[in-house]
């Protein structure tokens, strides 16, 4: 779908047809998309979770208050921040620049020390609120990249991050938003309700 056009089909699917499973093919192409999307200094401080064990996502269901999107979707994606940004992680990134590069690690010195200031500079906490922010710019990124393959979303706040955190099992990582993904019901009321936003003039300035 043209990129203008799947932004104005997308929208916050309330219901899913449980009936309809999106192909793995079709999966694993949006979260490729999705691992191309931009963050600081490119660590990527996140992991995605994508869940589609049915017992586990009744749990995760009830640490959503019951949003039904969670079981009635096919698949649901968890993008979860590390807890653990530490200089290590820096180092290790730099061996992969430089691998996948094929440039000496030696060569990526000053880069190296830039981020290693920047996670210096940080306590624990605020680096950990940091990686969450990094995982709302994947998000824009997976909704673009569903949409485009006219795959549905939900983008969810709505849930109990530290149940999430413990029904998952996550080591070093906090769940930190949810988007379920399938096909939209024919019930869904929300599918053909016009897009809802300000003029372009009250939100957009030129200077």
């Amino acid at each position: 779908m043209e990129f203008t056009q799947a932004l104005k089909w997308r929208y916050a699917t309330k219901q899913f047809d449980s009936t309809q499973k999106l192909s793995e093919d079709v999966v694993q192409a949006i979260i490729e998309d999705t691992l191309l999307s931009a963050t600081s200094f490119g660590l990527q401080p996140y992991e995605m979770i994508v869940v589609s064990d049915p017992q586990v996502r009744e749990k995760l269901k009830a640490a959503s208050f019951g949003q039904p999107q969670i079981t009635d979707a096919s698949h649901v994606i968890v993008l979860a921040a590390r807890t653990d940004v530490s200089t290590d992680m820096v180092d290790r990134y730099v061996e992969r620049i430089a691998d996948v590069r094929g440039i000496p690690a030696q060569t990526l010195d000053e880069y190296a020390g830039m981020m290693k200031g920047f996670v210096s500079q940080h306590d624990q906490q605020a680096l950990t609120t940091w990686a969450q922010k990094q995982t709302y710019i994947a998000l824009g990124t997976l909704m673009a990249a569903a949409a485009v393959r006219e795959v549905d979303g939900c983008p969810m706040e709505g849930f109990n991050p530290q149940q999430y955190n413990e029904i998952l099992g996550l080591d070093n990582l906090t769940a930190t938003v949810v988007f379920p993904i399938g096909k939209r019901s024919s019930e869904d009321k929300y599918a053909e309700a016009a897009k809802v936003r300000w003029p372009t003039e009250d939100v957009v300035h030129r200077v």
